[in-house]
């Protein structure tokens, strides 16, 4: 397994759509395997393969106190929504920002697991936020893209301006 660097919004990269994963390999098991460690270290509770610059339909998500719940999604399909939730949102991409975003309450999701199998899932509260925030992920969407034009261009000023500052003190 392998930490994994977290793209940084407003890399351009984290706007690239990911693309199906056509068969549940090695590689895509490794890839989940990353991910997870990743997340936890970071530490995050959910995490797309577009967040690592790996454009393909996977993420991972694990909403307990005690990393006890992980689940990894490959493909996921929102085929159905209901409900309302506002809840505040962090991303790993976006560090250090929270803001309220809307999403549904309730979500069915059609993915595959880790094995390959097909698997109809309903998820609730928490973790169906979290998987909605990831699949916006892999279709190259932010929750900053929520916001208001004026917060996300002081959320991207503040993060550039981090940026830049992080590099030159790399370089001193």
């Amino acid at each position: 397994m392998a930490k994994l660097a977290i793209l940084e919004f407003p890399d351009p990269r984290l706007r690239k759509r990911a693309l199906p994963v056509s068969a549940v390999d090695l590689e895509v098991r490794r890839l989940i395997d990353d991910l997870f460690e990743t997340m936890y270290a970071a530490p995050g509770i959910g995490l797309a393969a577009t967040q690592v610059d790996v454009h393909r339909r996977v993420l991972v998500a694990d909403v307990s106190s005690d990393g006890s719940d992980p689940h990894a999604l490959i493909n996921p399909v929102i085929l159905q929504k209901d409900g309302v939730a506002v809840s505040e949102e962090g991303c790993l991409s976006v560090p250090g920002y929270y803001e309220e975003v809307e999403r549904a309450k309730h979500i069915r999701v059609r993915y595959q697991d880790r094995s390959g199998a097909e698997i109809e899932k309903d998820f609730e509260g928490l973790l169906a936020i979290c998987v909605q925030h990831e699949i916006d992920h892999l279709d190259g969407k932010l929750f900053v893209d929520y916001l208001s034009e004026a917060k996300r261009s002081r959320i991207r000023k503040r993060l550039l301006r981090d940026q830049r500052q992080s590099s030159t003190a790399a370089i001193l």
